[in-house]
């Protein structure tokens, strides 16, 4: 009988945990314009899963109700509307671009986009970089000396490298996470970061490995990481 009610408290403990792991969570989050760095208030935050919405504050901070795949809509105060997806709890950073304002692609400010954002800018990078367009009036495909040699064609061409390998890292992070990694090696939250970049696997390596051949590959990473930073 005793190890009966026991096996009844220990599955009301784990569905308490697993629902508090699906509902209610908090998500914070700071909203930034994107060129400036500066926070922005007023900006409507809405969760498009449950429809919940909030504002920022003065300070640029956001709080709602949100767990993982959820989607958060932000806008309002002249800044183009985005869409982030939640993959980690966590605090969240977002970057919003101005109304009509051209974005100035580098590494930095890549990072700063959103997942939306980084998607569209990709699609526009793609179309100015093309070198041939398709021509209605004579049929077939025209080059475009202009697409070709032009500054907005190379800048597009050199973007396009750039925000490709910004996406890419990201879908090999949503799998190698912090998390996983912890969970498998004792390094520090200051190091973590440190052997995320360092070796962080492929695209590749990351579409066809199974779980257990990631274990392996964090495994002996680390212990090639030991090597390389002894204590």
């Amino acid at each position: 009988m005793k190890r009966t009610y026991l096996s009844i408290t220990i599955m009301a403990i784990v569905f308490l945990t697993s629902g508090l792991s699906a509902f209610g969570q908090e998500l914070k989050g700071v909203v930034y314009d994107l060129e400036s760095s500066n926070k922005l208030r007023g900006i409507l935050v809405k969760n498009l899963s449950t429809n919940k919405q909030t504002e920022t504050d003065s300070e640029g901070n956001f709080k709602i109700e949100a767990k993982a795949n959820d989607y958060l809509r932000l806008s309002g105060g002249g800044y183009e509307a985005d869409t982030i997806f939640i993959y980690e709890q966590g605090l969240r950073r977002v970057y919003l671009v101005r109304d009509q304002e051209t974005l100035v692609i580098n590494e930095v400010y890549v990072t700063r986009l959103s997942d939306s954002r980084l998607a569209s800018e990709i699609a526009r990078a793609k179309n100015d970089g093309k070198a041939a367009e398709a021509s209605q009036q004579r049929g077939g495909l025209r080059v475009s000396p202009s697409r070709l040699f032009g500054r907005r064609g190379k800048q597009a061409r050199s973007n396009l490298d750039i925000l490709i390998t910004e996406r890419d890292n990201r879908t090999v992070d949503r799998v190698f996470t912090n998390q996983l990694i912890r969970s498998m090696t004792p390094l520090t939250d200051d190091e973590i970061p440190l052997f995320r970049d360092g070796y962080r696997p492929s695209l590749s390596f990351i579409q066809s490995a199974s779980p257990e051949d990631l274990r392996i590959y964090i495994s002996e990473s680390y212990t090639q990481y030991r090597k390389e930073n002894p204590k």
